[in-house]
């Protein structure tokens, strides 16, 4: 790559890791040697809780984490490690009521739009995320064989997104990854971090580039298009290892 950003920010699911699955260490020397030059950003879907699972363990020690901003649930949270311990540098967290309207929301327009279910779930359905609600057609555990091949169109989760619009006019619902459905608060998205990010470094959005795996149209990650950030588009965490070393100037294996 020619162009050398200031700030990288990545997507996590497909992009530093497969789906739901721990980053690897390799990966993890890698994002730490980069953080040495720069500062780094992961923007997911995914929970704090999952975050705690999929990255953290993979984060070598000694690695320059006062530099790295955390956003869990599409940037409805950002985390930052001050102190020797991580915390909330804003919060947009749903309230209980809120949550248990979005729930039944769910619930009611699975039955107004005769959703099918799958013939087996693994865990659960319906994920609190803090100020995300997730919907996992497949449940939260789902194989990554069986994600992939679920709904790749998005066509079996339109009618339910469509019904959950009707429903919650006043949140932001979207069809993300492979079999999920993201309820977050409105305007409150991987855009709105990068804009964010802005205020907590300083950096322009120009300055700044975005990595991740679904950036085509309708993709999760490509709001963060809107923003005017220059994005490059991965297909799974061996891209983006090529990726990072080009920014390194690691010669390539």
């Amino acid at each position: 790559m020619h162009f050398q950003p200031k700030l990288v920010a990545f997507d996590l699911d497909g992009t530093l890791s497969e789906s739901k699955q721990r980053m690897s260490a390799e990966m993890g020397e890698l994002l730490g040697q980069l953080l040495q030059e720069m500062p780094v950003a992961i923007l997911s879907g995914g929970g704090w809780k999952q975050f705690e699972r999929q990255f953290l363990p993979s984060v070598p020690e000694g690695m320059t984490l006062d530099r790295l901003y955390l956003f869990p649930t599409n940037a409805a949270m950002c985390l930052v490690h001050r102190n020797g311990t991580w915390h909330p540098q804003y919060d947009h967290s749903f309230s209980p009521e809120v949550k248990d309207r979005i729930i039944k929301a769910i619930k009611d327009s699975i039955e107004e739009v005769g959703f099918e279910q799958p013939p087996r779930l693994w865990g659960e359905q319906i994920e609190d995320r803090g100020g995300e609600v997730t919907f996992s057609a497949l449940g939260q555990e789902a194989p990554i064989e069986e994600k992939l091949s679920y709904d790749p169109s998005g066509k079996k989760r339109t009618p339910l997104a469509e019904a959950l619009r009707r429903r919650l006019p006043e949140l932001s619902i979207g069809i993300n990854a492979a079999t999920s459905i993201d309820i977050t608060p409105h305007g409150i998205n991987k855009a709105y971090g990068i804009n964010r990010l802005i205020e907590l470094t300083g950096i322009s959005v120009k300055e700044m580039l975005y990595v991740g795996d679904a950036l085509e149209e309708g993709g999760n990650d490509a709001v963060v298009i809107q923003t005017g950030v220059r994005t490059h588009q991965v297909f799974g965490p061996e891209e983006t290892r090529g990726l990072i070393e080009s920014l390194l100037h690691i010669t390539p294996r």
